[in-house]
């Protein structure tokens, strides 16, 4: 039997999603004043406008759920309990590089708040049949430069190093600072040549980090950003595909502090705070890594909160996680799960979420958040 064709398929998945919608909004039937005749109007609605165009529009509520429920669903977010509070950015009238651009720096200042930090998402043009939304190429609105000094050492971040010479090749300067943070890199579509966008001042707030006990810790001159929006990933829903939706939680102490800042393939500075620690290296049985790894730990988050910037620590972030899953079970929907992100890098054992097994990853669950494919980039 051959595939369903491309609008067929599309039918199913939006007539999938706005049950979905109706189905978590029953007081839209009531206001319908017949029970199943709000859903059935909008079928309608969608089909035709999919038969007519090829395509269909969300409502602006349509938008928000399936944005907070994308969020509800991603596998590998332990922060999922407050999808109800991330705020929707309809920008879908939004597609020339500048603008989104420009958006994208709004994004930040918004999500920032002064350092209560907002989960927000900016959800740009969709791809429509002939004419494909924009794509931001940074897999994060805010990455710093990383590349290789002419002694073979690491300036900067080695994960950013493809990024920060695709942006050298559009005419970007890079210095040899460690922390440099990297143009944004916008694509009128798939194919198109990249502009780049240098972040301007207030869009982009971060934090040094220091040591409550090591007064040294400062001379490192260390630091890392509040925001963390991801920007490379496609959101999907109802079979409509917005390929620019950059949204952010808040960081977890762990992920600063336990891998970008710790992680030998990252800023790899263990060795060096364990020597100011005065730390034995002579043996892996000193423990010297995992010592290190804890007062880097503990510099994240005394500085995060000593700046007024709203960060969890894992133990916290794994309890309100499992309250996440029991909100769910009550509501009768499943918590999929990856347990290999879901658990901390740091302590696993020692938090709630490490000793349990959790619901299967469901790749055909949506609304979702998907990685883009590299022909969609």
């Amino acid at each position: 039997m051959p595939p369903p064709s491309p609008s067929a398929s599309l039918r199913q998945e939006a007539e999938r999603f706005v049950r979905q919608y109706h189905a978590e909004h029953p007081q839209l039937a009531a206001e319908a004043g017949a029970e199943g005749g709000a859903v059935e109007a909008r079928l309608r609605e969608v089909r035709a406008e999919i038969e007519r165009t090829g395509t269909y529009t969300h409502s602006p509520a349509e938008l928000t759920f399936g944005a907070r429920v994308a969020w509800r669903n991603a596998a590998r977010c332990i922060g999922r309990l407050y999808w109800r509070s991330l705020v929707v950015r309809d920008l879908r009238a939004v597609s020339s590089p500048d603008e989104v651009a420009e958006e994208c720096f709004e994004h930040l200042r918004l999500a920032g708040n002064g350092g209560r930090i907002r989960p927000v998402i900016s959800v740009f043009a969709p791809d429509l049949p002939g004419r494909p939304g924009p794509r931001i190429v940074n897999d994060q609105l805010v990455r710093y430069a990383g590349h290789r000094t002419a002694q073979g050492r690491w300036a900067g971040d080695p994960r950013s190093a493809g990024l920060t010479e695709r942006a050298r090749a559009l005419g970007w300067k890079r210095d040899q600072e460690q922390f440099q943070v990297l143009p944004l890199l916008v694509r009128a579509g798939p194919g198109a040549a990249p502009e780049w966008y240098e972040l301007p001042d207030g869009a982009v707030s971060e934090v040094p980090l220091r040591h409550p006990d090591h007064a040294w810790f400062a001379d490192l001159g260390l630091r890392w950003y509040a925001v963390p929006a991801i920007s490379d990933m496609v959101l999907e829903i109802g079979g409509i595909r917005y390929p620019a939706a950059p949204f952010n939680g808040w960081y977890m102490g762990t992920e600063i502090g336990a891998r970008n800042l710790a992680d030998a393939e990252r800023f790899d500075l263990l060795p060096v705070v364990a020597d100011r620690l005065g730390l034995d290296r002579s043996s892996e049985r000193t423990l010297w890594r995992d010592r290190a790894l804890v007062e880097l730990n503990v510099a994240v988050l005394h500085s995060f909160q000593d700046a007024g910037v709203t960060m969890a620590d894992h133990h916290t972030e794994s309890e309100r996680f499992l309250r996440h899953i029991a909100q769910e079970a009550r509501h009768g929907r499943p918590t999929p799960a990856d347990w290999s992100w879901i658990v901390p890098p740091v302590s696993g054992s020692a938090t709630p979420v490490f000793h349990r097994y959790y619901d299967p990853v469901d790749a055909s669950l949506r609304p979702a958040f998907l990685a883009r494919e590299p022909h969609e980039s």
